[in-house]
């Protein structure tokens, strides 16, 4: 894998790039304060042309990008798509992300692509494929990635490696490096019914090279519980500030993203979210 030249992703505070946004975004790198950065979903710009190039590339101008992908199913039997990961690599060169990075699950089936990220067992077999396709998609587009900590809705039985574990012994093998989300981490703790914050702590932050924190939904399930539901449609909780707080204490400033993919909100009210972040990476003092 020969380097790829980079832009930095700024150590503060970005979001998710939404359509409703795209004037805002503009108009305030009119008036000279562009948000620090953006992350979008590559699949949304696999198109050739259109309007959604033509703002992305407005918008790129003045601030630097993240691209999260969605679709690589790098967790799949079969590996990762052949057609999915050409467009990546064509957008890439294209736009030249400061930073790339998907999902610890699988989405796609022999013939069929679902709508979801789906979890992996934690298995060596299942470490072993995933350092493969890793390393795969790290080749093509000649730079390293990141690889997101799942929020899980149940456990497989009988796994030979806990989570943190597991990805840090991916970004060993493979060379690349952890997207953690603090969400997905309190979803999956109280899904599993266990404690997030020494979750959060086990995490090598030499390891980390973007944070993501969201607010989540919890509902009644059919069995009397209540599950825990990641999907981005409100408001950061304080108990994800709190574990993103500690987290900045042990490891200094990160990029952190504010994500709101669901019940989008207005502008002014997602800035207001970005910075409730970026006051935690000034405010934060590193632990001695």
């Amino acid at each position: 894998m020969s380097p790829h030249p980079l832009r930095d992703l700024p150590q503060r505070a970005g979001f998710g790039l939404k359509p409703e946004h795209y004037a805002d975004v503009l108009a305030a790198a009119e008036r000279g304060a562009p948000p620090a950065w953006a992350e979008v979903h590559p699949q949304n710009y696999f198109g050739a042309g259109g309007p959604p190039h033509r703002w992305l590339t407005a918008i790129a101008a003045h601030v630097p990008l993240s691209f999260h992908s969605v679709g690589l199913s790098l967790g799949s039997a079969s590996g990762v798509d052949d057609g999915e990961l050409e467009s990546l690599a064509a957008l890439c060169d294209r736009y030249e992300p400061a930073m790339v990075s998907d999902h610890l699950s699988w989405s796609n089936g022999p013939d069929d692509k679902f709508p979801d990220l789906l979890p992996i067992p934690y298995s060596h077999a299942a470490l072993d494929h995933f350092v493969c396709e890793v390393g795969r998609v790290q080749d093509r587009l000649r730079r390293p990635m990141l690889i997101e900590n799942p929020s899980r809705y149940l456990a497989y039985t009988g796994d030979d490696w806990d989570e943190v574990d597991f990805l840090h012994e991916l970004c060993r093998r493979a060379g690349c490096g952890l997207l953690l989300d603090i969400n997905n981490v309190e979803v999956s703790a109280f899904n599993l019914g266990r404690d997030p914050a020494p979750w959060v702590a086990a995490f090598d932050p030499a390891r980390v090279g973007e944070v993501h924190v969201a607010g989540h939904s919890r509902k009644d399930d059919d069995i009397g519980g209540t599950i825990a539901i990641d999907d981005h449609g409100s408001a950061v909780r304080q108990s994800c500030w709190d574990l993103l707080a500690a987290f900045l204490r042990r490891t200094g400033a990160k990029p952190v993203l504010v994500e709101w993919d669901s019940d989008v909100p207005d502008y002014a009210t997602l800035m207001a979210e970005v910075a409730k972040a970026d006051a935690l990476l000034v405010r934060e003092p590193v632990d001695a």
